[in-house]
């Protein structure tokens, strides 16, 4: 059988992109299994090669990677962003099969003895950094996949792989039929006082769906679901307390009830996670995680969270106390709940700067602030991106696909955007993804293509999309990361967009493409009133900018209590309390287990006992919180990042790479935002070496190329506000 069997299965024979019009839950098993089965067979070949070269092994053993890349990729795609039973159904029953092909290749002896010849073969073989960079991964993944395992340790080892793979979809699975379940249907006026137009619409337009046909903004009846542009606002703008009670309790126990349970699969994954640690000879899963990330050592990463939270609890704890004084002024009476903390956190930013999110919300329509962005990378990074004349086939209505253009007008790169929130099949947060890597071959050029998802309010009636100022943020966030997959240079599919890129340093072209919001001359190009087409007025902007910084200590004090939290369940949780305890009492050196007891008597523990995953949470909480969270708090199982996605013992990534982008955007600033020629000069620089490089170099090396240092942490604390508390 050849390679082109299976003709009419539109997973195994995708041409330039897929056709998502055509592709059905029934492809995904036959489609999965035949690529499977060509590449034993190719596998087959390659074991018996006694002379590794780049061409002879590496190009073979990529071209098997790549076809069960884009089959598996595009199966994965879909489960995000147009779930349905029979897509899960088809991807729970051939996933162990892919898990297991892929250990097999990862695990393979033969392969990493030709990796290890072609690392020994030098610069014969090893001809540019890309391909040095990739065989050094390479033998360390292998490594990491258990390839120097044997008997009943790698049966075990590849067990656990197996076994974390679904219980990660099932971790997704429960999340986003949690969201699905909770439905709240409001229909008197009493219960939507204060909630705003915009959200009315929306709601009604949501009954509309479920059902309620004559459902309108003015009369209702208006549908509440736990996806974040419907939920969230409730939260921060309906003065009826007892349904944001409501709404705050479903959103952090969500996936915590007895029917969708995901307390005993984090304990599962975090035991498994652990027992793989162990198996590889590694203390915890966290040393396991950070072998493959920029941050040394775990030691690095808590350096920078206590350091950050010296300046962030002080901060946080100066903030709760002054809206707690700004709500009694307004007649709250008792103390503030965590469901009352949106809501006087928004009604006094209104008032500190007269404005709110729904006055801004006419200035950002969807088209207006795509053509802006847009017009920003030509100026940045000299690109030109339009919509593709021909649009592909794609998965739902409401997807654009456009293609990026280079100087001379030659197409380099191509992404599709999925703009809007679709309750019941599309998973919440905000993603890009790749459906095409760059790869020079033989025969051509294959250009990179991404997937740029996110969870917007969507369009009603005849109006386009009103964004909010935190959705812009989230389209340009997601747009950064999509550039350094798009505008790579690299040639080899292992090192080109953000193949190969550490894990910490890679929201790094992410964030910082986030700063140019704050730019009057960027707001400029991004806004223009639904109606009237104007610009953001400039007093609108200047409260904007006055409001930058509005309770940051609390925002920086929350990402540091899921990062450290994160790290603290992967390196201390799951096993035994070791070291000597001192100083109080307190552990001075814990590793592979569970934080239990006190020592005393010689530094001996004197109680060991296990310690559960919400205990875990509520000592964390306990240092890294300033209201503690409610005891029936479960957000940790709806927390996809680290349980189902690739944040494991990597949540601090994203503060991490926040010092990279806010230290990389400081350049510009030195430079002078209003220099136009510095301004392009700087972008081709930064272009030619964060965007361009991949995974081609270290992004250390690649960070010093670009700012000609190492970056500090002053930028993110001034551009947060927070410089004069440090």
């Amino acid at each position: 059988m050849n390679d082109n069997t299976l003709p009419e299965n539109p997973l195994f024979n995708q041409g330039e992109l897929p056709d998502f019009s055509a592709i059905q839950a029934e492809h995904v098993v036959p489609a999965v299994r035949e690529a499977i089965r060509v590449g034993r067979e190719k596998l087959k070949t390659l074991e018996q090669l006694q002379n590794p070269t780049w061409q002879a092994f590496v190009l073979p053993l990529r071209d098997i990677s790549r076809r069960l890349d884009r089959i598996w990729g595009t199966v994965g795609h879909l489960l995000g962003v147009k779930n349905s039973d029979a897509l899960r159904a088809a991807h729970e029953e051939v996933q162990p099969e892919v898990v297991e092909f892929q250990l097999s290749i990862g695990q393979n002896p033969a392969l990493f003895k030709s990796w290890q010849a072609l690392q020994a073969a030098g610069p014969k073989e090893i001809t540019t950094a890309a391909r040095k960079r990739i065989v050094e991964a390479a033998i360390r993944d292998a490594r990491l996949s258990g390839v120097a395992l044997e008997g009943e340790k790698q049966k075990r080892f590849n067990e656990i792989q197996r076994d974390l793979a679904a219980l990660a979809t099932k971790f997704s699975n429960a999340v986003l039929d949690a969201t699905k379940a909770f439905q709240i249907v409001l229909t008197k006026p009493e219960e939507i006082a204060g909630l705003p137009q915009s959200w009315l619409a929306g709601a009604a337009h949501a009954a509309q769906a479920k059902g309620h046909a004559g459902a309108t903004a003015e009369n209702g009846p208006w549908l509440v679901t736990l996806d974040y542009p419907s939920y969230y606002p409730v939260l921060q703008h309906a003065q009826n307390r007892a349904l944001r009670e409501q709404v705050y309790r479903a959103s952090v126990t969500r996936a915590s009830s007895e029917k969708l349970n995901n307390w005993p699969v984090i304990d599962e994954i975090l035991r498994l996670r652990h027992e793989n640690a162990q198996i590889l000879g590694f203390a915890n899963y966290a040393q396991v995680s950070l072998a493959a990330k920029m941050a040394p050592e775990t030691k690095n990463v808590r350096e920078m969270i206590v350091n950050l939270g010296k300046v962030a609890k002080p901060q946080a704890q100066n903030e709760f106390v002054r809206l707690t004084e700004y709500a009694k002024q307004k007649g709250h009476e008792d103390s503030l709940q965590l469901w009352d903390i949106a809501f006087y956190s928004e009604r006094r930013r209104e008032e500190l700067y007269s404005f709110t999110d729904e006055e801004l919300r006419p200035y950002f329509p969807l088209p207006k602030v795509l053509s802006g962005m847009f017009d920003l990378a030509e100026k940045l990074f000299t690109v030109k991106i339009a919509a593709a004349p021909t649009q592909p086939k794609v998965w739902h209505r409401d997807v654009q696909y456009f293609d990026v253009y280079d100087t001379t007008a030659k197409k380099i790169a191509g992404f599709f955007l999925d703009p809007y929130a679709r309750s019941g099949e599309k998973r919440g947060g905000a993603w890009m993804d790749v459906c095409r890597q760059r790869e020079a071959t033989e025969e051509s050029l294959v250009l990179p293509v991404a997937y740029l998802v996110c969870n917007g309010t969507p369009p009603v009636g005849e109006k386009p999309s009103l964004m909010t100022f935190t959705e812009v943020e989230t389209l340009f966030h997601e747009f950064g990361h999509g550039l350094q997959h798009m505008l790579t240079t690299v040639d080899e599919y292992e090192a080109s967009g953000i193949s190969n890129v550490e894990w910490d340093a890679v929201e790094l072209p992410s964030q910082f493409m986030e700063n140019w919001v704050y730019e009057r001359s960027v707001i400029d190009q991004i806004s223009g009133h639904v109606e009237t087409g104007e610009p953001l007025p400039q007093p609108l902007f200047e409260k904007i900018i006055a409001a930058k910084n509005y309770m940051a200590g609390s925002i920086l004090l929350r990402q540091l209590y899921f990062s450290l939290l994160d790290l603290e369940l992967h390196e201390v949780h799951g096993g035994t309390l070791v070291g000597v305890a001192k100083d109080g009492g307190k552990p001075t050196e814990v590793h592979g287990g569970t934080l239990v007891g006190v020592a005393t008597e010689g530094g001996k523990p004197t109680e060991v006992h296990g310690e559960t995953v919400r205990d875990v949470q509520r000592r964390i909480a306990a240092e890294y919180t300033v209201i503690p969270p409610l005891p029936e708090d479960a957000f940790l199982c709806s927390f996809s990042h680290i349980f189902a996605g690739g944040y494991a013992a990597g949540y601090y990534s994203y503060k991490w790479a926040e010092v990279l982008s806010a230290d990389a955007f400081a350049a510009f600033e030195e430079a002078g935002l209003n220099d136009d020629g510095a301004i392009r000069e700087l972008g081709r620089r930064y272009r030619e070496t964060v965007l361009a490089r991949g995974g081609s170099e270290h992004p250390l090396e690649v960070y010093r190329a670009f700012r000609g240092r190492d970056a500090t942490i002053d930028a993110l604390l001034r551009h947060n506000g927070l410089i004069q508390a440090a």
